[in-house]
């Protein structure tokens, strides 16, 4: 949703009228524009426009020196073992608030006197990132509605957008903050719980990954949809794929609606309809119950079992023929099996209870 063009005309002119290799990135370090070379470049500069961002180390580095709270340019000195040369970063502020960083590779030229003149482009380009913030927090208003199950309320969105489309969902953090508007372009999100994206279905999955990690929480995806008046369907997968991300570790951070089998019928289920399902096994202690869903998840091989368990065969022959007859099933019959399995992997979508 940036307009690419007109930070890329504000980044040529800084760097023409500085004289001095310029990026301009968003809060998260991700590349935005850059303009033209002017002498010498290094390795971070070299591997930000290559790869769109800067790494976790080089980010730690200049933090260090307290960009992300500084009201003007700081300078910051050349470290010859991450290959940094001297350069300026300076935070594009609008309101109180860093939306990017301009960055300046400093040869010696770069003035305080040659810097105040660079000042009212500097703030033009502040003052687009924040008009593209207000853009994306009235575009998650108008997703809101477009999300809802409620015919009514979708007839009511005021935004349009061009499909195919796929919804995420993805956990918020009480410790971390996600820059929604740092996003790609046609990317569309709300904040809430879960947070709520819409994103063009060839960046689902990108999307997704970047968001799952700037909160270190789980994330589900839906199923692409052409037409984004279907989006509230892709929506709803989403949601019970995140679900399913936080409670089986094998979906994990990830899941995608497509590759979760068996467990969209489940994650469908309420509550009522699990406990039901869960009440077929909740006889079984912990150490059981995990032996004999290991067991199942292995398709009834022993050995296969008893490696990921770290058991002795007779061990886990031992635990199985106890949960037979705690369960009165025989886990060699496929309907009892089935129902085992089905009643174990319930008991772990319901909500834990204190004791």
């Amino acid at each position: 949703m940036h307009n690419s063009a007109d930070l890329q005309e504000t980044v040529d002119e800084l760097a023409r009228l500085l004289g001095a290799s310029a990026t301009l990135e968003d809060r998260s370090f991700r590349l935005l524009a850059y303009g033209a070379q002017h002498g010498d470049i290094d390795t971070v500069r070299q591997e930000s426009i290559l790869r769109r961002r800067a790494t976790g180390e080089v980010r730690d580095y200049f933090e260090r020196y307290g960009i992300a709270r500084a009201h003007g340019p700081v300078r910051i000195p050349a470290d010859a073992d991450l290959k940094v040369l001297a350069r300026v970063c300076w935070p594009l502020r609008h309101g109180d608030v860093t939306y990017g960083y301009l960055w300046l590779l400093d040869s010696g030229s770069l003035t305080e006197d040659a810097l105040s003149r660079a000042a009212p482009l500097v703030a033009r380009a502040a003052a687009a990132l924040a008009q593209e913030a207000r853009s994306r927090h009235d575009l998650g208003r108008g997703l809101r509605a477009l999300l809802s199950a409620d015919p009514e309320e979708r007839a009511g969105a005021s935004i349009e957008v061009l499909g195919p489309v796929t919804a995420i969902a993805v956990r918020e953090s009480e410790e971390r903050v996600a820059a929604l508007w740092t996003l790609p372009r046609g990317v569309l999100a709300r904040a809430g719980s879960p947070v709520a994206l819409l994103a063009p279905a060839h960046l689902a999955a990108e999307v997704a990954q970047t968001l799952q990690s700037a909160y270190g929480t789980a994330a589900g995806t839906g199923a692409p949809r052409a037409d984004p008046a279907d989006a509230w369907q892709s929506w709803r997968e989403a949601r019970q794929a995140l679900r399913v991300a936080e409670h089986f570790p094998g979906f994990a951070p990830v899941a995608r609606w497509e590759d979760l089998g068996v467990h969209r019928l489940l994650a469908r289920l309420g509550q009522s309809d699990l406990r039901e399902l869960a009440a077929e096994t909740a006889a079984l202690d912990a150490e059981l119950a995990h032996t004999v869903e290991v067991y199942l998840d292995h398709g009834g091989h022993a050995q296969k079992t008893a490696a990921e368990l770290g058991i002795h065969r007779q061990t886990l022959y031992y635990r199985l023929g106890k949960a037979e007859r705690t369960l009165h099933r025989d886990l060699s019959e496929g309907d009892d099996r089935l129902t085992v399995h089905l009643g174990l992997k319930a008991a772990r979508l319901l909500p834990v209870t204190g004791g």
